[in-house]
């Protein structure tokens, strides 16, 4: 099957949605989440505000953190997708290594991004709400994968996606994350 590039429209809208997330980040790094109004990020952006909200209707926390759709696919992926010999457990924690406060190959900007959410209480929540909004997902993937459909394998999910709101406030948050798997594997070892 041939691939077709996006239309005119299609890109009139990625670029329209590239240079408010661009407009918000920038400010949202020079003053502070909180000390940033949407008019503002509408106006650096020269869009309406209508604009602004038609893009992003989870409002300014969804201009830096985005909506969350691409989270799912790749947390389901990481488990699906694993190396042979690899556990879910395994797959996960490298998963979430690469993300955010845990990454250490992040780019400045990347690393700036990543303090300003930790440091930001309305951020940390939607990230937060972004995480947990995968557990139906997460959970039916590890079952598929694991074989197991249980309660267990529900409560295994969430614990998982609370580590980046729990680990990522530490002072080290990469060990922060390990330690956070090596009681996960201790209360699932199967997995």
């Amino acid at each position: 099957m041939e691939r077709t590039e996006p239309g005119r429209r299609e890109r009139k809208k990625a670029a329209t949605r590239q240079a408010l997330s661009s407009a918000a980040r920038e400010l949202f790094l020079e003053r502070g989440f909180d000390n940033v109004t949407v008019a503002e990020i509408a106006d650096a952006a020269d869009t309406a505000v209508s604009t602004l909200f038609a893009h992003f209707p989870g409002g300014k926390e969804a201009l830096i953190l985005g909506h969350g759709d691409e989270r799912e696919a790749a947390l389901a992926a990481a488990v699906r997708d694993r190396a042979e010999g690899t556990s879910i457990l395994e797959a996960l924690r490298d998963f979430l290594a690469t993300r955010g406060p845990f990454d250490p190959n992040r780019d400045p900007q990347a690393r700036r991004v990543a303090d300003l959410v930790v440091a930001t209480p309305a951020l940390r929540a939607y990230a937060r709400t972004l995480w947990t909004g995968c557990e139906d997902a997460l959970t039916k993937v590890i079952a598929e994968e694991s074989g197991q459909d249980d309660f267990s394998v529900r409560l295994l999910a969430r614990y998982v996606l609370e580590v980046p709101d729990l680990a990522g406030v530490e002072a080290d948050p990469a060990a922060a994350l390990d330690a956070a798997f090596v009681f996960l594997r201790r209360g699932w070892p199967g997995f």
